[in-house]
């Protein structure tokens, strides 16, 4: 059981959870937890949600997009209140994470809210001081709808971060607004021959279209790592 200790709003649908997990074990940057509502008439809908930040002992975070039509995301962003308890049942996942002892170069590439598990990645990287360099290409709608804002202007050493707007970019953006393409996932990324890990998450369709550019533009399909999410009523 968990209970939630404060939220962050990223934007106007988009709310990060701070929970607190008695006994939480731990877990790996890329790893998710799943969700469990159970109502009064004992109707239960479960959702999972990818941990947003690293291993920090009996806490952690969740980043979670309301859908108007969900069972679940429009309670935890608009109902859920500080001290109210949770079932939490994780972490899972075993083959979507990087380990912070790694020493190959790291290319994520998000769409939207995938960016949350990639961000825990980011974010774990920094905590254990790693030198690894990587680069993030980050896909959203607009520039309302990019998720932790203040964290990404700061610079980080050996971290590089592009943007690709999909429907309406920044005034000056030298990119105009429209879907990602190889020649995004080239400029932003990594040659094949550095042999990187490379990171996919978002909805479905934008995780098959990323992993086939890069397999086509060289990369090793063994090193291409995917974590998708489709309609699933929130």
């Amino acid at each position: 059981m968990a209970r939630l200790a404060g939220y962050r709003d990223e934007t106007p649908t988009v709310r990060t959870l701070v929970l607190d997990v008695e006994g939480w074990p731990g877990h790996l940057p890329g790893q998710h937890v799943d969700v469990r509502l159970t109502a009064e008439d004992g109707y239960r809908a479960q959702r999972s949600y990818s941990l947003a930040g690293p291993d920090s002992g009996e806490r952690i975070e969740l980043t979670v997009e309301r859908l108007p039509d969900g069972e679940v995301s429009p309670y935890l962003t608009e109902v859920f209140s500080v001290g109210d308890p949770v079932e939490v049942r994780g972490p899972v996942g075993g083959w979507f994470v990087w380990r912070p002892a790694a020493t190959e170069p790291v290319l994520l590439v998000a769409g939207g809210v995938g960016l949350v598990p990639l961000m825990a990645m980011l974010r774990a990287r920094r905590q254990a001081g790693s030198r690894v360099p990587f680069r993030l290409v980050y896909s959203v709608r607009s520039p309302a709808e990019v998720l932790y804002t203040g964290e990404l202007r700061q610079p980080q050493p050996g971290v590089d971060i592009s943007y690709v707007y999909t429907r309406e970019a920044p005034e000056g953006f030298p990119r105009p607004p429209g879907r990602i393409s190889v020649a995004d996932v080239n400029s932003g990324g990594w040659p094949p021959e550095f042999e990187p890990t490379c990171f996919v998450c978002g909805p479905t369709g934008f995780v098959e279209a990323v992993a086939d550019m890069l397999v086509a533009l060289g990369h090793d399909p063994s090193r291409v790592k995917t974590e998708r999410f489709g309609p699933t009523g929130g």
